[in-house]
């Protein structure tokens, strides 16, 4: 258990610093990438993307402006409510999305076919519960009382 244990703790560093090293790359900040990331599954309304990554609505019609303005999304209107906007990535964040992350699913998706079904179910009952977790602690953290660094307390 301690070997995976570090394992993930490597994992998620490794995962962060290459993050971060195509958002210097790109000049994208954090929440501009969780943006764009959110949109990959399909366009959402400004609220849904203030949801999904945790900002104000105002804070994400700012962060939309700036990703529009370089051409990254693209407002539209929802096609079953007129009145709707909907924000969606455009082609040039889509390649930004192959060029940097396409290789990473494609080699994940080898990786995982390498594995049976029975070890398939195991790993995604594994990968849910940890994220249930991370989400909770989450939650936590943000319902706590603020605290004092230097106190411990």
């Amino acid at each position: 258990m301690q070997q995976i244990a570090s394992d993930i703790m490597r994992w998620q560093d490794a995962t962060q610093d290459y993050d971060a090293a195509v958002g210097r790359r790109l000049d994208l900040n954090l929440a501009e990438r969780r943006c764009i990331g959110a949109l990959v599954a399909g366009p959402l309304p400004a609220g849904a993307i203030a949801a999904a990554i945790d900002l104000t609505p105002a804070a994400v019609t700012a962060l939309v402006d700036r990703l529009e303005k370089r051409g990254l999304v693209a407002r539209t209107r929802d096609m079953e409510d007129r009145r709707k906007v909907l924000v969606e990535p455009t082609a040039a964040a889509l390649d930004i999305g192959e060029r940097y992350y396409g290789s990473i699913a494609r080699e994940g998706e080898a990786l995982l076919s390498t594995f049976s079904e029975a070890e398939l179910e195991t790993i995604a009952r594994f990968t849910a519960a940890a994220v249930g977790l991370q989400e909770d602690e989450l939650a936590r953290l943000r319902n706590a009382e603020p605290h004092d660094a230097q106190s411990g307390s």
